[in-house]
């Protein structure tokens, strides 16, 4: 495969599909796989870079069997335990995200669902960062209903998350409490309902590089517009504890291949960058063009400061 044409064909229009023969992926040169992806990057999404942050709204005792997940009630990891925070505390770390820069902000919450008064503490909360802070709302909070949604965006949020994780045929392998169709029907749900999407997933379970290609195809197909890049981290207590973590090579070749495949999302690179040099300086060089910041769920996070410093320092527009 000439990576060079096919980059400037991608640019003129052509999108790869799950028809296509992309076995190249697992065996063209990294070099011009990743000079490909970010000439893709510039040509289509500019030097803008996106910033967002999260905090964990309620933490462990989730009721689903992922994995990969230290806040599972099925496994034994230590993680610390607490009910919805309260909503000072919420806008409170909103606000100096957003006194730095960052562009949007997100509640995470364990759980299959949120409902109840959970779901109207969110609101709440939501609804006080909407007239309080200057940044973009997302949430990320399971299988919602149509009613929860709606509840959603009346208070101010724009854009939801919700990972299909893995390919259609390895979900089963990650996890059995829920199914890879619950995902699709509640992103499906979420666009209907005016969202945009953020959806990606996690590399580094064991999965065949089949599985990414699935995974990328898929959310080309579903037009997601922003696409977070997990490369596992294997937490002790969780069944992915024994799992060797991803090379660089490895999370770069997946990176790239994911921006082939999406040439106008934003391509997020969120867990696992501790795995890279420089935080992943080179995934930006290899198509990436967005980042989570700040403090992660259960695993150590980046520094605003340095992360604006190191992407401004590479032609980056904050």
């Amino acid at each position: 495969m000439d990576i060079k044409k096919l980059s400037h064909e991608i640019i003129e229009g052509r999108r790869l599909k799950g028809e296509d023969d992309l076995n190249f992926f697992v065996t063209a040169n990294l070099e011009e796989l990743c000079q490909g992806a970010d000439n893709i990057r510039k040509v289509l999404c500019g030097d803008d870079v996106d910033l967002c942050a999260i905090i964990n709204g309620k933490s462990g005792e989730c009721s689903e069997n992922c994995k990969f997940c230290a806040q599972s009630g099925h496994h034994h990891t230590g993680v610390k335990k607490y009910s919805f925070l309260d909503t000072d505390t919420i806008v409170d770390d909103c606000k100096k995200h957003a006194d730095k820069g960052v562009h949007r902000y997100s509640i995470v919450t364990a759980g299959r669902e949120l409902k109840g008064q959970d779901l109207q503490s969110a609101c709440d909360a939501y609804k006080r960062m909407k007239e309080e802070c200057d940044i973009d709302l997302c949430a990320s909070h399971g299988l919602l209903s149509e009613e929860a949604f709606i509840a959603l965006k009346e208070s101010g949020v724009s854009m939801y998350h919700e990972n299909i994780e893995t390919s259609k045929r390895n979900f089963p392998n990650i996890c059995t409490t829920h199914t890879y169709e619950d995902k699709i029907n509640a992103i499906k749900l979420a666009q209907k309902l005016g969202f945009k999407v953020c959806s990606g997933g996690i590399i580094g379970m064991g999965e065949a590089f089949e599985d990414r290609l699935d995974m990328a195809v898929s959310l080309a197909e579903l037009k997601i517009e922003s696409i977070p890049i997990n490369a596992l981290m294997p937490i002790k207590g969780t069944a992915y504890e024994n799992l060797e973590p991803l090379t660089e090579d490895e999370i770069l070749r997946t990176v790239a291949m994911f921006r082939f495949i999406n040439p106008t999302a934003k391509i997020r690179l969120a867990a696992g960058r501790i795995l890279m040099k420089d935080s992943g300086r080179l995934a930006f060089h290899a198509g990436a063009n967005a980042t989570i910041t700040g403090d992660l769920l259960t695993t150590s996070g980046n520094n605003i400061d340095e992360d604006k410093e190191m992407l401004t320092q590479m032609g980056f527009h904050i």
